[in-house]
């Protein structure tokens, strides 16, 4: 411990900020990690437990997905079936907005991992250039510099060197977390695209397509079919 402190004291003021990202990074890292956990470790069993009752039963899908809106999938899942008698347009528009809702919260922290992956380094690199001034500016030119004086110079260019080191390390750190994060949410999307199909096909099969063939629904206002009346048997003139 004692040895990094060093070594932080050694890159000079700059290191702040640069330790300052590095700290960003890794709770950015962590807050990530747990929710991917409790979405990757669920979501399966809740779209199975939704799926298969929204074959039977619109209500008791829709009371899971309302248990499960502490999770993407279950927002996801609980914004088309919240509606009541819609037409799949508007059903599939409802996830289509819920969905990108969601999507947006999946990128959060991407923003902060792209800063830190372009202004570490450059900030490595600054410190190591106001380091290189400071050592060249004590350092005596022509023959007056003696043997001692040399060998702080070169102690000193490899501290200014050591800002460069610790901005590559974190920048290289948050390009590895940013690109896991890009991964599973581009997994996300065709999971969630997949799950969004699946459920708009069952409400199309299963629910809005019998209630036409039914009459329970006739141009989207609930009124049934013209139905003719029997015949009388009378002539046309009565």
């Amino acid at each position: 411990m004692a040895n990094v402190l060093d070594l932080v004291v050694s890159g000079g003021p700059v290191m702040i900020p640069i330790i300052g990202l590095s700290v960003a990074t890794i709770a950015c890292a962590l807050e990530r990690i747990w929710f991917w956990y409790q979405l990757l470790s669920q979501e399966d069993k809740i779209v199975h437990d939704v799926l298969a009752a929204a074959r039977y039963n619109l209500e008791d899908a829709r009371a899971i997905a309302e248990s499960a809106q502490y999770l993407p999938i279950g927002r996801f899942l609980l914004a088309p079936l919240k509606l009541r008698q819609s037409s799949p347009e508007t059903f599939r528009l409802a996830m289509e907005a819920a969905g990108d809702k969601e999507f947006v919260q999946m990128r959060r922290g991407d923003k902060l991992l792209e800063t830190t992956v372009a202004v570490a380094p450059l900030l490595g690199l600054l410190g190591t250039v106001t380091g290189l001034i400071a050592t060249f500016g004590s350092l005596t030119i022509g023959g007056g510099g003696t043997t001692e004086q040399a060998n702080q110079a070169a102690g000193g260019i490899g501290e200014a060197l050591i800002t460069t080191a610790a901005g590559m390390i974190v920048a290289i750190m948050a390009l590895l977390i940013y690109r896991v994060l890009v991964t599973l949410q581009a997994q996300q999307i065709d999971y969630f695209s997949e799950v969004g199909s699946e459920l708009e096909l069952i409400y199309r099969q299963v629910w809005y397509e019998p209630s036409q063939v039914n009459g329970q629904y006739h141009d989207g206002v609930g009124v049934p079919p013209y139905t003719p009346l029997p015949a009388t048997g009378l002539s046309p003139e009565h």
